[in-house]
């Protein structure tokens, strides 16, 4: 067996020049998806008639189907329907379906968290004159985040890693050019394992970072 650890460690530099395509995909999905999370838990949580059904199928629809379908059928298949999405770029049309797919797992996760704060303190607070909203802002949020929180976390975490299927549709981040340079070089198992190095880092330093914050947000409510 002939590994050669020293092209690990020359090609990293290499990697690193694309990390920020990644990150970029990863954050501004995220973003994307916690909005869109946030619509469908409110729903979820009130009941909203109609939309409620739509907001289920939608959910369910995203949750049951492998994300990689779904890329390749936003990417290569929406054009195909409405020509209007043959100028979506491959980013773009990576970033809507990463965005989609994490939604439909948040808006369960967000309505857990809204569902896990006793109603009556929402009830307690409109009855010393708090509007609706207050008590949201200022009771139901705090507690709703900081419950649902440790879940949000992992689902970013997931899909940092799942950022690295944009490469099936031409994305040149960290996945595709440590393929790129295994190909090159023939020396496959060196240059995925510099990519998954690269991942492992990403993610550790991430969950240290998630890990002080809730412990940041919890003290409040340690006895």
């Amino acid at each position: 067996m002939n590994i050669d650890l020293g092209y690990v460690i020359e090609i990293i530099p290499e990697l690193l020049k694309y990390l920020p395509i990644t990150l970029y995909i990863t954050i501004i999905s995220m973003m994307i998806a916690v909005i869109i999370g946030v619509i469908l838990s409110i729903i979820l949580v009130n009941k909203v008639p109609v939309v409620l059904h739509l907001a289920k199928i939608y959910i369910s629809f995203f949750r049951g189907t492998p994300i990689l379908v779904q890329l390749l059928m936003i990417y290569f298949g929406l054009p195909q329907i409405f020509p209007i999405f043959n100028e979506l770029g491959a980013g773009a049309a990576a970033i809507a379906a990463f965005s989609l797919n994490t939604s439909a797992y948040l808006a369960e996760i967000f309505r857990a968290g809204l569902e896990s704060v006793d109603r009556g303190q929402a009830e307690a607070a409109t009855s010393v004159g708090m509007s609706y909203a207050q008590a949201m802002r200022g009771i139901i949020l705090p507690q709703a985040v900081r419950n649902a929180l440790p879940a949000t976390g992992n689902m970013f975490i997931g899909l940092i890693k799942n950022s690295s299927l944009a490469f099936t549709i031409g994305v040149t981040e960290l996945l595709a050019q440590g393929k790129l340079l295994a190909s090159a070089n023939l020396r496959f198992f060196e240059a995925y394992l510099a990519v998954g190095l690269i991942y492992w880092i990403i993610t550790f330093l991430y969950s240290q970072l998630q890990g002080w914050y809730e412990q940041r947000i919890s003290k409040p409510y340690q006895v």
